[in-house]
């Protein structure tokens, strides 16, 4: 593209230009942009497929996010290699963010397969490039043929103090009492919120809300300035042939159906507990086909079936405030905790909500034990870990199984972000700490069964949390006349078929964790303030279960934990704790079968199973790096002889010299007629110099 083709578009966000280039770099797609904020840049692609996709339930939509190294002036990567590898965890949560903000505004009868490819180009370590990249998706979206239905914006919001901040720098999230990242859609003069993301530090549901109303006219200015750009240089949009319909068919399922549905849904009987739309599923499958044997029309079946699936549970809830478990609308299901069920592992904690039954186990391990992280964002070391699976067995299928995939890093790290405000600092509690949570049974909310069964097994493990976590889900059944009812605790066909999945964890005082998506274009701040009203009332009463088992965190940690002593040590030591090529260090380590950590401030951390080992090594390290004192009197091992004296340690690593005029009261001759190697003598220190170097005597002790 020649340069007179470029088009730039500028936007002023939080003191800083919000660029957009569309330039024809990315030429093959059908469309692209580059989108910069400061010196942080990202490229957006949107490609769609010509033809429709295979026949298949989902929408066949994916999101990457390509971070690379480059972008940062890094050069990172095992040593053989020095290239990106899989994505990041954190890759893979941006991609799940953008994935879930952009996928509700795509027409339900799109059958294409659409790809959304972000791509860090340049990074300042000021502006992070998630928000950026929705921006930037929903920008390439927009200026596309993909019929995709836009009029979205995002921003992320911090607080600092009493002030609000619109995409705060890294600098000032650390200060930040939360991390609240929103995407809306503008209908007529309102916003609706479309996705959340937010981490904090027991923040205020009050809060929360301002912190959406403070943003509020920042992305109204988003949608306006992207609508702009649509308006000029976008394509226009591909016409999608209406779905074919077929009445006479849909006429003879309902038949066929009669009260099936009804029944096999709201069951009279609430403890049977049967596969029942499944069944009902294969058998009008089967009644298709037989009737009309190779015709294709089963698969028009099975979709007319989801749909007056979905068309029954809205109409119950919203008419009827009925549920297909028969519980009110602000019911949790039984809720059922234990703690410590495991003989040896070193916390755990078993969280039941209904069907839904999560496993979460606690392993403490030795600061070495820290996860290296290597990234373009970020590299160093990570002490708090959870990691979430979720096995076939628990949704009672049969399936490969292959370590996690995106699903199970999600939930993963959103309960890890609903627990890390509440773990106790370094200084306070030095052990690496990794919670693994098996999912055994789901019916709903597993993630946030996670965070309740976590929080068992950190107490459980003698961990001194600031408080337990709990959470819970939210949803919402709706309709296009804006008739609404908000359900607590949602499972099963209301998971699937409701129209919102709002997940929030906290502790009594705040919100540690928000993850919200949409089914339908977006919600309302009413809904938004109801929804979080609703989880607080639910989230204080699973506390009052998981507290009932375990108030506090144990007052001891397993007899199975390792053990960690810290001493602090004159840093100026450091170097003879190490030894010469690590003699010393390494010593100590196989000698009392002990992990030793040494920090650049002299802190040493001593792990070992048995707290005897862990002693034995501090005392070794003390004697080793004891500041010796005139007067003080040692038993000492000659260690070696020369002419004018004789060496003798004092303590590990340290001697000290005994001239041969103090080795005796006496004139002495000759070393040796006084002592030998191997002697075990009494010296008095009598004299260090100004280099350290010890002086001893024999003949002063009394």
């Amino acid at each position: 593209m020649s340069k007179e083709n470029k088009k730039t578009f500028k936007l002023e966000i939080g003191g800083k230009d919000l660029v957009v280039e569309i330039r024809d770099l990315a030429s093959n797609t059908n469309g692209s942009c580059l989108v910069r904020y400061g010196d942080t840049m990202i490229l957006a692609t949107a490609v769609m497929s010509k033809g429709s996709a295979k026949a298949q339930d989902f929408f066949p939509l994916t999101v990457e996010y390509e971070e690379r190294f480059y972008a940062a002036g890094k050069i990172l990567g095992p040593r053989f290699i020095k290239r990106e590898g899989r994505p990041t965890d954190e890759a893979i949560i941006t991609a799940r963010l953008i994935d879930r903000a952009i996928r509700p505004r795509f027409p339900k009868n799109l059958g294409r397969e659409v790809q959304v490819v972000i791509t860090t180009l340049s990074w300042d370590s000021q502006n992070d490039p998630d928000v950026l990249g929705l921006v930037a998706a929903f920008n390439a979206l927009n200026i596309s043929d993909i019929p995709w239905q836009g009029d979205m914006a995002s921003a992320r919001i911090g607080r600092i103090g009493e002030k609000f901040l619109i995409n705060p720098t890294y600098e000032e999230r650390v200060k930040s009492q939360f991390d609240f990242i929103v995407s809306a859609v503008k209908e007529g003069n309102e916003l609706l919120l479309n996705m959340i993301e937010m981490e904090g530090s027991e923040a205020n549901e009050d809060i929360v809300f301002e912190a959406f109303e403070f943003a509020e006219p920042y992305l109204k200015k988003v949608v306006e300035f992207l609508g702009q750009i649509k308006k000029e240089i976008g394509k226009e949009k591909i016409a999608l042939a209406p779905p074919a319909k077929d009445p006479d068919l849909e006429k003879e399922i309902k038949e066929f159906l009669g009260s099936k549905l009804e029944e096999t849904l709201y069951p009279k009987d609430k403890s049977l507990k049967t596969d029942g739309i499944g069944a009902l599923k294969e058998e009008l499958a089967l009644y298709i086909e037989e009737k009309y044997p190779g015709s294709g029309k089963n698969k028009y079946a099975q979709d007319f079936f989801e749909k007056e699936t979905d068309r029954l549970v809205h109409e119950k809830a919203i008419k009827e405030e009925k549920r297909p478990d028969g519980r009110k609308l602000d019911q949790v299901r039984e809720l059922n905790c234990e703690a410590g069920i495991l003989p040896r592992t070193h916390g755990s904690g078993l969280f039941m909500r209904g069907e839904t039954k999560s496993l979460s186990i606690l392993t403490l391990g030795a600061p070495g034990d820290q996860r290296l992280v290597e990234g373009m964002e970020m590299s160093g070391k990570k002490r708090f870990m959870h990691h979430y699976n979720f096995p076939p067995y628990s949704s009672g299928e049969i399936k490969p199984m292959r370590g996690p995939g995106r699903r199970e890093i999600g939930h993963g790290m959103l309960a890890e972000k609903a627990l890390m405000p509440l773990i106790p600092t370094f200084e306070k509690f030095p052990y690496t700490i990794r919670i693994v949570s098996e999912i055994l049974s789901s019916n709903g909310s597993t993630s946030m069964a996670s965070v309740c069964g976590s929080s068992l097994a950190l107490m459980d493990a003698g961990v001194p949390i600031k408080a337990p976590a709990a959470g819970i889900a939210i949803g919402l059944m709706s309709d296009e006349r804006k008739n609404y009812k908000i359900l607590t605790d949602i499972q099963g066909p209301e998971d699937h078929h409701g129209d919102m999945d709002f997940k929030v964890a906290g502790t009594k005082e705040g919100v540690t964790a928000i993850q919200m998506d949409v089914k339908v274009h977006g919600i309302t701040k009413e809904i938004f303030k109801e929804a979080m009203k609703r989880a607080k009332e639910a989230r204080l009463q699973i506390l009052e279960k998981i507290t009932g088992v375990l108030a506090n965190p144990r007052p001891e940690l397993s007899p199975y934990a390792p053990r960690i002593i810290t001493i602090q040590i004159n840093p100026d030591k450091i170097r003879e704790v190490i030894g010469p090529g690590g003699k010393m260090i390494n010593e100590i380590i196989d000698t009392c079968g002990v992990e030793i950590d040494i920090q650049d401030s002299g802190l040493i951390f001593v792990t070992a199973e048995k707290e005897e080992a862990a002693k034995k090594a501090v005392a070794w390290i003390e004697n080793i790096t004891r500041e010796i004192k005139i007067g003080e009197v040692f038993e000492g091992k000659v260690k070696r002889i020369l002419p004018f004296g004789a060496f003798v340690e004092i303590a590990p690593g340290q001697e000290g010299l005994v001239h041969i005029s103090q080795l005796s009261k006496n004139r002495v001759n000759k070393v040796e007629d006084v002592v030998k190697i191997g002697d075990i003598v009494s010296v008095k220190v009598i004299e260090i110099d100004e280099i350290g170097r010890i002086n001893l005597s024999m003949k002063d002790i009394k």
